[in-house]
């Protein structure tokens, strides 16, 4: 007789011979607990309480015990990828098509970012530890009682048992000053906390939305007189760039944003994906529209391009890559309103190859191709991608993915320089740098570093710059910050502001006047099946098919 049947007595043999225990599922439930007590995932007591059920419930034949076994591996997998904070899988399938053209190598780096090494050794620790007691101990027990401890934290929480709830449950976020400064938490906790307001509700967050876009929809930017004095307009759009990518690789204070005329501090790029954000920025001339509405047909005033078009300006289309992936050059065209043909690459050598093995040139040899092939005569209003600091670049000639930091440091350089030769031969330029979202460099608990499905505030809080070249009187002062929440109607509006007030006519220009007053849009954010909102300056989501709920921090 084995120690189970002792200490379940010998009242009803016949059924008390068959309860098994846990095993090393043991392990499995040991593991997710202490996720859960330090933050890492979520965890639904009542799910995981009824998979452990499914696996307690005796079974006489012990082949069917072991191919319960087997049938539970899958069952597990996908509770534990539900505990976690990672997006619904469905919308990880929604991307499969995309993910189909990563090169191997680029897949693999990607699994990697998916494991955490130090957890990977707790688990070990828990695995070896729990060969050596099993013996002795009977694991179940205690593990049983844990998970029903977890479907009593509401109750405990009711009760302001807060000593007994874990990470999750209890976890508040400093103000961001006191934080810097490293005050206390005894010193802050001295004052009684202010009561938590209650969360909003679905139909309450759902008519916030709604009353967003239908005010969003009656904005326009038109467009109405040509300068007398032509200039050029280049558009730089900058893949995978944020405020907090920069903050992350350590690169917060380059030489380029003191030599800019004006800098929107808080400016919303409204997606997380390159397509959606070139569309956006393409038809700035009007408000924010939702995603799937990207896909249809837009009224002709609201394409930036087409608007500089009609005030005399000739379009053009530069890309230091080959547009292919994802079809975004037929994107571009089709719905971005750019029928340009696509500036030439002939003339120079690639400096990488991209995740999916495509040629991608550097900056600096782009920008001199655009200059060469300039008709200065006449004026230009240029589109120009860059997918310099995408994930899964590599150079060529090297082994190994190019490390962001001195990649984005190469791609400010060349900004720097090229506005620095533009200056100097007195070439009339308005340039504006506009990156289509971050790239993700620190992750959070829903989408590891490099994910980018969800379009959260560190992802589409982009540094947005401004430069005049070849003015007639420049500007040695700092530059002008935004700071008011702005995304790409204020783009339009001041490329329109360029044009009425004939900037390159002036004598000097009154940036105060040219700035004043720029519209202004709430930062919500938007891909395929999903949103993200900010109330109360706590971000919102609503994923396709599910309510509503505050992001984790």
């Amino acid at each position: 007789m084995n120690y189970a049947e002792q200490t379940l007595g010998t009242s009803s043999p016949s059924v008390n011979r068959y309860w098994r225990g846990l095993g090393a599922w043991n392990i499995y439930f040991i593991f997710k607990l202490a996720l859960y007590w330090q933050g890492v995932i979520d965890f639904n007591a009542l799910t995981n309480l009824a998979f452990a059920a499914f696996l307690l419930m005796p079974l006489p034949p012990l082949w069917l015990h072991r191919a319960r076994h087997i049938l539970a591996i899958p069952i597990g997998i996908a509770l534990f990828y539900q505990d976690s904070w990672l997006p619904p899988f469905s919308r990880l399938l929604a991307q499969s098509s995309q993910v189909s053209a990563f090169s191997f190598d680029y897949l693999v780096e990607l699994a990697s970012r998916f494991i955490n090494w130090d957890w990977m050794a707790v688990l070990f620790v828990l695995a070896v530890g729990y060969a050596f007691i099993a013996g002795w101990i009977r694991v179940t027990v205690p593990v049983m009682l844990g998970l029903i401890w977890v479907a009593m934290l509401p109750v405990l929480s009711m009760i302001g048992a807060t000593s007994f709830l874990p990470t999750t449950a209890t976890a508040t976020t400093a103000p961001a000053g006191d934080a810097a400064n490293g005050v206390a938490a005894v010193e802050q906790n001295t004052a009684p906390a202010p009561a938590p307001a209650a969360a909003p509700k679905d139909p309450e967050l759902d008519a916030q939305l709604k009353d967003f876009y239908a005010s969003e929809s009656e904005r326009q930017v038109p467009f109405s007189a040509a300068p007398s004095q032509p200039f050029d307009v280049l558009i730089v759009n900058v893949c995978s760039l944020s405020w907090d990518d920069m903050k992350e690789a350590g690169v917060t204070n380059h030489p380029l944003f003191d030599y800019l005329d004006v800098v929107f501090d808080n400016f919303n790029s409204a997606t997380s994906y390159s397509g959606p954000a070139s569309l956006r920025l393409l038809r700035a001339s009007c408000g924010q529209i939702p995603h799937e509405e990207l896909y249809s047909e837009a009224p002709q005033q609201c394409h930036l391009f087409e608007n500089l078009a009609e005030q005399g300006f000739a379009t053009e289309l530069a890309l230091n890559h080959d547009g292919i992936f994802d079809d975004y050059l037929k994107m571009i065209r089709e719905q971005g309103g750019i029928e340009a043909p696509m500036l030439a690459q002939d003339s120079v050598e690639p400096q990488m190859t991209a995740f999916d093995d495509s040629p991608i040139y550097r900056d600096r040899d782009m920008f001199d191709t655009w200059m060469a092939q300039q008709d200065w005569d006449n004026p230009t209003a240029t589109f120009y991608n860059t997918v310099t600091l995408h994930d899964g670049n590599r150079i060529v000639g090297e082994k190994g993915f190019a490390d962001y930091e001195p990649l984005l440091r190469q791609l400010f350089d060349d900004l720097l320089t090229f506005l620095k030769r533009l200056e100097s031969e007195g070439r009339q330029v308005a340039v504006l740098i506009v990156p289509e979202h971050g790239a993700a460099l620190s992750g959070d608990k829903m989408q590891f570093a490099g994910m980018r499905e969800i379009p959260t505030p560190s992802i589409t809080h982009v540094p947005v710059g401004v430069k005049l070249t070849g003015l007639n009187q420049p500007s040695d002062e700092a530059p002008i910050h935004i700071e008011a929440p702005s995304s790409y109607l204020a783009v339009s509006e001041l490329v329109k502001r360029f044009l009425e007030q004939d900037i390159y006519a002036q004598q000097e220009v009154d940036w105060q006047a040219l700035t004043a007053d720029l519209p202004t849009t709430e930062p919500i954010s938007a891909n395929d099946g999903v949103v993200v909102m900010p109330v109360n300056e706590t971000p919102y989501i609503r994923l396709k098919g599910d309510g509503w709920m505050a992001y984790p921090q």
